[in-house]
């Protein structure tokens, strides 16, 4: 079966495709925004993405969610519940994690489906 990477670098990949499965990489939105506002940009270059590998987020298997700080929780759900296809949620994991710096407030992982 083959693999597609989208976005490819010398680190990482933005996404792969592997059969019908599209792992996406940890999307981060602006530096230095507030949550809300990177979650709407981190949930617009997930749609991006997901409709450059042949899907969308009706198809969500399985969200990571990682918060700076778990204050924040409530003011991303706003932006999430606003976003999620309702008929069609994810698995999803939400927690606390020392981002990869301290501008960063939410970064978000999804698993998605092709058919």
């Amino acid at each position: 079966m083959a693999i597609h990477r989208i976005e490819p670098g010398p680190r990482m990949s933005q996404a792969v495709i592997h059969g019908n499965t599209v792992y996406l990489a940890g999307q981060v939105g602006t530096p230095g925004k507030g949550v809300a506002e990177q979650t709407t940009e981190v949930l617009a270059s997930i749609d991006r993405l997901l409709k450059e590998a042949g899907t969308d987020k009706s198809k969500l298997l399985q969200a990571t969610i990682w918060l700076a700080d778990m204050a924040d929780f409530a003011e991303m759900n706003k932006v999430w519940d606003a976003w999620v296809d309702p008929a069609n949620p994810p698995a999803r994991a939400t927690g606390e994690s020392k981002l990869a710096g301290p501008q960063y407030k939410v970064e978000i992982i999804i698993v998605a489906a092709r058919d």
